[in-house]
């Protein structure tokens, strides 16, 4: 599926990517520095969630 996204959307797209690449190394820094496991645990897989985000989100400007 090929459309061409608009010149605002393609800035909103890079933006919201953007986010998502920091949000998961701050969830990644958190985790390293929790002492819970569960919450460590936790912590670890919304950090890989948001980089499968990411990711995805990054598919579309190819």
């Amino acid at each position: 599926m090929t459309q061409s996204l608009t010149q605002t959307e393609v800035e909103n797209l890079r933006r919201i990517i953007g986010e998502h690449g920091m949000i998961s190394n701050k969830l990644e820094a958190y985790s390293q520095s929790a002492m819970d496991p569960e919450l460590k645990a936790i912590l670890q897989r919304d950090a890989q969630a948001a980089k499968s985000a990411q990711q995805q989100l990054l598919s579309f400007l190819q």
